[in-house]
């Protein structure tokens, strides 16, 4: 079986839903995708850093993987661990949703590990309309970070990628909901 394979599994058995949700977006639907059941798992933890190491290893200049916690943590800590493992060690950060409240008041974690104007790749486990991207790019370029584009674990195929690429980011998904679902 592929890695891919196997992730779609793990993902059919712990992070698919067919159950009435409201949506970050605030759109009601009738399944669900918990992506966190899937990457915090051991194996589909490590599963999905390699696939987005896969995804992402062949873009340019690539310096940092990243995103709004907490979606994103996982995903962009197994990434930086299968970056190490490969060889290409690619660091991670992490978007605050507010400003750490003490300290160095920061909106971004792992701070020390980039300079300004790094390339990075937002990760996501799950896009729908892409609004949740589009703040996580907003929020890491007004952090000095140069933006190249988003990976996320499932594109719902409803209207994220559209308006990621409308503001000239591109996607890149390990699976498409009718991937999963086929």
């Amino acid at each position: 079986m592929s890695d891919k394979a196997r992730l779609k599994q793990i993902i059919l058995e712990l992070s698919y839903e067919k159950r009435k949700v409201v949506l970050a977006s605030g759109r009601e639907s009738d399944f669900y995708f918990d992506g966190k059941q899937t990457t915090l798992h051991p194996e589909g933890g490590y599963l999905t850093g390699k696939l987005f190491f896969e995804a992402i290893r062949d873009v340019e200049g690539v310096e940092g993987v990243g995103g709004l916690t907490l979606g994103a943590d996982p995903i962009a800590t197994a990434t930086s661990v299968v970056s190490f493992l490969e060889k290409k060690p690619i660091p991670a950060f992490i978007i605050r949703k507010e400003p750490k409240g003490h300290g160095t008041g920061a909106w971004l974690e792992g701070r020390k590990n980039f300079k300004p104007g790094v390339r990075v790749v937002i990760v996501e486990d799950v896009v729908t309309s892409g609004g949740s991207s589009l703040k996580a790019i907003k929020r890491a370029e007004e952090e000095g970070l140069k933006v190249l584009g988003v990976v996320t674990l499932v594109d719902r195929e409803e209207g994220g990628r559209e308006n990621i690429e409308k503001e000239g980011y591109w996607l890149k998904s390990i699976f498409t909901k009718s991937e999963v679902l086929a």
